[in-house]
């Protein structure tokens, strides 16, 4: 399993206190998934929400950025075959072949970046394939 979350504090809409919300992204069972779960320290107002799919919504995926920053993703090694990279890039994230090539691109160059969680998911469907990848910090 793979998981980064974040602890955040807002303020409850039914009372006006706080609310703590404990927000995350994670990888089990080969599925991308991702939850928030938050209380008010001064009513009864609470929650948890859990979902999964290819996309995390933009305020849940904010949050991890926000408190742990952006990692990087690339090829290492030798060069490896194309197909194999697009097959690894469109099974992990329900690409187009245009997005894959799109994507295949930015690894061997650049790198692509996302949370953590989004990276090593992509790492390890391009490893089960022999392709060498790495991850670093976006500095």
């Amino acid at each position: 399993m793979i998981t980064q979350g974040v602890r955040v504090r807002d303020r409850c809409d039914v009372c006006g206190g706080t609310v703590v919300v404990d927000v995350g992204q994670f990888f089990e069972g080969g599925v991308l998934s991702w939850g928030s779960e938050g209380h008010c320290e001064d009513c009864s107002h609470g929650w948890c929400e859990q979902d999964s799919g290819p996309v995390t919504p933009k305020d849940i995926r904010q949050a991890p950025l926000q408190a742990h920053g952006a990692v990087r993703l690339r090829l290492s090694g030798q060069t490896p075959r194309v197909v194999g990279v697009l097959r690894a890039l469109r099974g992990a994230r329900e690409l187009s072949l245009a997005a894959a090539r799109a994507q295949a691109a930015q690894l061997a160059g650049d790198g692509l970046v996302g949370t953590l969680v989004e990276m090593e998911i992509l790492a390890v469907h391009l490893r089960r394939r022999n392709i060498a990848v790495g991850i670093e910090p976006v500095v």
